[in-house]
């Protein structure tokens, strides 16, 4: 059920906790994909947020649900911005630098990693990541740490909580429409 995998995934960007969440979806037929994403693009759009499919194959989609005023004001940080260019792309609205991620994640063998700037990671975890190639990390919860350990542990145990608070407040009735803050 799509509905389940939007409060198991993507409840800190609902709550406006986090810019952005991925999750890859299991599908059970393209028709039914493209018709959730569509209808839940279209409600989710009054609030503030998008979805989007980044990459799709033949059972799966990769989903990726963002807030594009917070997502953009991410990606125009100079830091960020910096490093995105460095890594090839092209500086551009959210949407363009969107597309830009979607033609890495289809034609690579190697997964594009500065997809974590994409989901509102620390700049310092990206790079300690892709630096290390995913070891020698201080610690990990929602992905991998090589700063600020102690920072990252509070978001960890916010998003928990979050996640904990709307399944339960979903279990109970409440809507994804009425647990999704406006932007």
């Amino acid at each position: 059920m799509f509905e389940e995998y939007l409060i198991t995934h993507c409840s800190p960007t609902l709550a406006s906790l986090k810019p952005a969440s991925l999750f890859l979806y299991r599908f059970s037929s393209e028709e039914e994909l493209y018709e959730s994403v569509a209808v839940w693009d279209a409600q989710f759009q009054k609030k503030g947020i998008r979805i989007t499919i980044l990459r799709e194959n033949a059972e799966t989609a990769l989903i990726y649900v963002y807030r594009p005023d917070a997502m953009g004001r991410e990606l125009s940080r100079p830091e960020i911005l910096s490093f995105l260019v460095s890594t090839g792309y092209q500086a551009g609205t959210i949407d363009q630098m969107l597309e830009q991620l979607r033609t890495r994640l289809h034609g690579s063998e190697e997964f594009p990693h500065e997809i974590g700037v994409f989901l509102g990671y620390p700049l310092n975890d990206v790079l300690g990541f892709i630096k290390y190639h995913g070891s020698n990390c201080k610690g990990m919860g929602d992905w991998k740490v090589y700063g600020d350990l102690g920072e990252a542990q509070k978001t960890f145990a916010k998003f928990k909580k979050c996640r904990e608070i709307y399944a339960n407040l979903w279990h109970q009735g409440r809507t994804i429409w009425q647990l999704t803050v406006a932007a």
